[in-house]
């Protein structure tokens, strides 16, 4: 670099220097620094050694082919180096890993080697002779965990003959080999009973390549026609409904092709695929569904829940964006057979879902048509505005306060408003905005006598306690069930100082106590207390 080369000469360099060493020391450097640089995560030392001893073809693992790191990181010429904070093995600067993505014939199909050499060491004598019921890889298995968990990612990527045999090898009986539970207890959320109990997980080849989502190897697997595509397990799952959930649409795709397949299988929440793809955001799926006769957009599961109302919110799809929802939700809204009413067993209609998850778009929508009520309240007597404002979701409540149908005072089943709901969160905004609502009380006391201004002093938000505070007709010594004031429960914080600087400023007899009581100031004599002199008072 300082006769002149820039960064990506001495790079080109230094690995023609590797490759040019004698034939083992150069394969293990490029092989060194390809692995590091398309590994999924950074390796330890442990890992990598164990992983360039892997000899493609043999039946089993041959420790004296593992090198060491120090012979690793000889054989790099500099290239690899262990971080010395970390303790995993890196390349020598992050610029080498751009100079290495950009020049991609550098190595030829890395991604399918990597596969290929996780795949031959977990179908290796010493591998599928392990317990499958460990919870985690022995010590002298170092690279279990990293081949059991990101062979599929490889795969995905780039594969070839020789992975997805391997593949199929590893998946007949994949239920008794340790990778099995090593794989879904760390990546899939298994239901407690699988994940704690000591006996192998139960999962077919099928459901493990649609969890993994490699389209080469399920085509291979249905070819044999030995797969039952509707089998369940866990809670009742097919193989569409992993493969729905993680999102690869080829699979689901290949998997709705076949002779026999049912869509419409329900697990044991009562959840159909069209529930799954909707829940988790796959909206490229939801489409492919809806395109068939046999699929239902509108049946409930157990819990009375229909597709729109779990599109609705709240989402949980891993990688799926907020649009991703909105226009699966935009879909559903567009079939006749779609209730956008319809409410589930705690009450809550599509609508009270959005509303309550920020879904803006999603609320909208369900605003513009007739069929829907904003007025719905859940079984606690919560209505999609209660939720919204609770939450602190401004827009929604500017859109149900402008529909004009929507109850800015509605008292659930606890007493409690939306302004006392928003008041409690310290939700500034939507506390000015039901404020400027004349037909809301905003000193409403709850079942157990607890108004906004005191659920705010509660939680310590000042300015919203000041701003109730200052309105004309505000009780600010009422009591609740407990004895105590709007204040009682602000002490210890500066809720009650600034409290009684704005209280003073408007009613001067009224003086705060320590722990954060309001009451008048003694009297000298037995004459009544005079009448505080009327001020403007500021709207908020």
């Amino acid at each position: 670099m300082s006769s002149g080369r820039d960064v990506g000469d001495v790079y080109a360099a230094t690995l023609e220097r590797v490759r040019a060493q004698k034939k083992d020391r150069a394969r293990l450097g490029m092989e060194a620094i390809m692995w590091v640089a398309y590994s999924e995560r950074p390796l330890s030392p442990e890992e990598l050694c164990e992983a360039l001893g892997v000899e493609i073809g043999s039946a089993d693992l041959d420790s004296d082919n593992i090198p060491s790191i120090r012979t690793i990181l000889n054989c790099g010429l500099g290239l690899v180096t262990v971080d010395s904070s970390s303790s995993v093995v890196r390349l020598v600067h992050f610029t080498l890993q751009e100079h290495i993505l950009a020049n991609p014939t550098l190595f030829c199909g890395p991604h399918s080697m990597i596969a290929e050499v996780c795949l031959t060491y977990l179908n290796f004598g010493c591998i599928r002779g392990l317990s499958p019921t460990l919870r985690s890889p022995p010590p002298t298995t170092p690279f279990l965990g990293y081949a059991s968990r990101y062979w599929g990612a490889h795969a995905r990527r780039q594969s070839s003959t020789s992975v997805i045999s391997l593949a199929l090898k590893l998946l007949d009986g994949f239920d008794v080999h340790i990778s099995c539970g090593l794989l879904l207890r760390t990546v899939h959320k298994l239901p407690r009973a699988d994940a704690d109990r000591d006996s192998p997980i139960e999962c077919t080849a099928l459901h493990a390549a649609a969890f993994l989502g490699v389209l080469e190897i399920m085509v291979a697997l249905l070819k044999t026609n030995k797969w039952d595509v509707n089998a369940t397990i866990w809670f009742g799952s097919t193989a569409l409904m992993w493969a729905a959930n993680m999102g690869h649409d080829g699979i689901v795709k290949v998997l709705l092709e076949q002779e026999g397949v049912n869509p419409n299988i329900v697990n044991h929440g009562g959840k159909t695929l069209l529930s799954h793809a909707a829940t988790n955001g796959r909206e490229g799926i939801v489409e492919m569904l809806l395109e068939r006769n046999d699929v239902s957009p509108d049946i409930t599961d157990k819990q009375g829940r229909t597709p729109l109302s779990w599109a609705s919110g709240p989402g949980v799809g891993r990688g799926s964006t907020k649009e991703e929802f909105e226009r699966i939700a935009k879909i559903l809204l567009e079939q006749d057979e779609v209730n956008p009413d319809s409410a589930d067993k705690s009450g809550r209609t599509p609508l009270s879902w959005a509303a309550g998850s920020g879904g803006e778009k999603i609320v909208l929508m369900l605003l513009e048509r007739n069929d829907v009520s904003p007025e719905i309240a859940d079984k606690g007597g919560r209505t999609p505005l209660s939720w919204a404002a609770g939450n602190g979701n401004e827009k929604i409540v500017q859109m149900l306060l402008k529909r004009g149908d929507a109850n800015p005072d509605y008292i659930d089943k606890s007493g409690r408003t939306p302004l006392s709901w928003a008041a409690g969160g310290g939700r500034e905004r939507v506390v000015k905005m039901l404020l400027e609502q004349n037909d809301v009380n905003h000193d409403t006391a709850d079942e157990g006598g607890r108004t906004p201004a005191s659920w705010a002093a509660k939680s310590g938000h000042e300015k919203i306690v000041g701003m109730l505070l200052l309105r004309n007709d505000a009780l600010p010594n009422m009591v609740d069930e407990s004895g105590q004031t709007k204040f009682s429960s602000a002490t210890g914080n500066d809720c009650g100082r600034v409290a009684q600087e704005q209280v003073e400023e408007h009613h001067p007899p009224f003086i705060l106590g320590r722990g954060g009581e309001l009451s008048g100031p003694p009297a000298t004599d037995s004459s009544p207390l005079p009448e505080p002199p009327l001020k403007k008072i500021r709207r908020f």
